[in-house]
């Protein structure tokens, strides 16, 4: 598979495809369902609820985190997780100008 030219992509494009590319794995669907479901920041109960391993819940909260859909904060031995609300906000408004195009096609194709 060939290295994909990010460069000769718009921004908006590139970010979109981060998002997709980061919402495209189950568990971390179901960690961002998990840490929105609270009304606080989730500090170490993911991997029971879950039922992963804490090295991959890690793993991918160091995906969801990298891309700027949550954040953490260090409490005592532990980091909590919330999302992070402006960065959510800009998924949404891109995700949703994205599948509101509509297809200039008039008849069926194909």
């Amino acid at each position: 598979m060939g290295i994909t030219k990010s460069e000769i992509f718009s921004t908006k494009q590139n970010e979109i495809a981060n998002f997709a590319k980061v919402l495209g794995n189950p568990a971390r669907v179901a960690i961002l369902q998990q840490i929105m479901k609270r009304e606080s920041c989730i500090c170490g109960d993911l991997a029971t609820e879950i039922g992963l391993s804490q090295p991959t819940i890690s793993q991918h909260l160091k995906e969801l985190k990298s891309i700027g859909l949550i954040k953490g904060n260090i409490q005592g031995v532990k980091i909590c997780y919330c999302i992070d609300q402006d960065n959510w906000n800009k998924m949404k408004a891109l995700l949703t100008e994205f599948f509101n195009q509509n297809s200039n096609l008039q008849n069926e194709c194909c």
